[in-house]
């Protein structure tokens, strides 16, 4: 899938990419279905709406987790996996969407890799 550049959510896919560097793959995904509303790959090999329906099964684990630990008080922020090379941030955006982000760890650090995705969460909750 793409994004439409002039959309709340192809404004934040380019924000991210222009803002991240080392940026692999961002991607707008409905939680429930696990389907991207926009992605982008800089990587031919790097499929971000496959990684976007076995993130959002990752998300859906976690939510069961918290909850047969007793914390439904407690809301998901951001899940991190971290990978030898890349790093993979699903950050959650509200109403059961969430954005997914892979990065290069030559490339880039969390701490921007975070910033930026908090900043264009807003953005593209506006357009879900």
């Amino acid at each position: 899938m793409s994004y439409i550049k002039d959309s709340k959510i192809g404004q934040a896919i380019e924000g991210i990419l222009a803002n991240v560097p080392g940026t692999i793959a961002v991607s707008v995904v409905d939680l429930n279905s696990g389907m991207s509303l926009g992605s982008h790959s800089t990587s031919p090999s790097f499929d971000p709406d496959t990684a976007s329906a076995y993130n959002a099964e990752v998300i859906k684990q976690q939510q069961k987790a918290l909850s047969a630990l007793q914390l439904e008080h407690e809301k998901i922020e951001d899940i991190l996996v971290t990978l030898g090379e890349q790093l993979h941030l699903l950050k959650l955006i509200g109403h059961g969407y969430f954005l997914f982000l892979a990065v290069s760890t030559k490339h880039t650090n969390l701490a921007i890799a975070r910033t930026v995705l908090r900043k264009y969460a807003e953005i593209a909750a506006q357009g879900v």
